[in-house]
């Protein structure tokens, strides 16, 4: 019984207690990165953007995990962060460039590919447990979704786009 809780239910370097917060706080700075695109309309919505910043989350206390196990101790696991970094930056790259098209001369989709991006980034550091940057990614990452999007049509820098169901926005996708 005691091979099969081992296996089942194995310790780890953190506290499960910690894990469960790390992944939490993702999964609640990924929501309100991914809210603005929702009331946006935009494909990657709140969901998607929560998704995306918790399997970054995930990757993040893995990796921790991975190289604070027993079996890998020693020089057979050499830690190298920026290897996680790039891995997780392939893949949501992968992602945001599905959102990205090029429709009647005009491009789309741009920022909710660099949303796509900020959410892993936010899900990385809350993943790590670098509680600050994550905090501070996913404040101005809002702030710039929200408020510049109003400031542009405001200005009259980009026009408001209608469409067709009497919702204005912009068209920075």
């Amino acid at each position: 019984m005691d091979a099969l809780i081992a296996e089942f239910a194995p310790a780890t370097s953190l506290p499960w207690q910690v894990i469960a917060a790390r992944l939490a706080v993702s999964v609640l700075l990924g929501g309100i990165l991914g809210f603005e695109r929702e009331l946006a309309d935009r494909p990657a919505g709140l969901r998607t953007h929560m998704l995306v910043c918790l399997a970054s989350a995930v990757f993040a206390v893995i990796a921790l995990e991975i190289v604070a196990m027993p079996v890998f101790g020693g020089d057979q696991v050499r830690a190298d962060p920026i290897r996680l970094v790039e891995a997780i930056t392939a893949g949501v790259a992968f992602l945001a460039a599905g959102f990205i098209i090029f429709k009647r001369g005009a491009i789309r989709g741009l920022t909710t590919g660099a949303g796509m991006c900020l959410a892993a980034a936010t899900g990385l550091a809350a993943g790590l447990g670098l509680w600050v940057i994550a905090g501070l990614a996913c404040t101005l990452g809002a702030l710039v979704l929200a408020v510049i999007r109003r400031l542009e049509t405001h200005l009259d820098l980009k026009p408001p786009k209608n469409d067709g169901d009497g919702k204005t926005d912009t068209q920075d996708g």
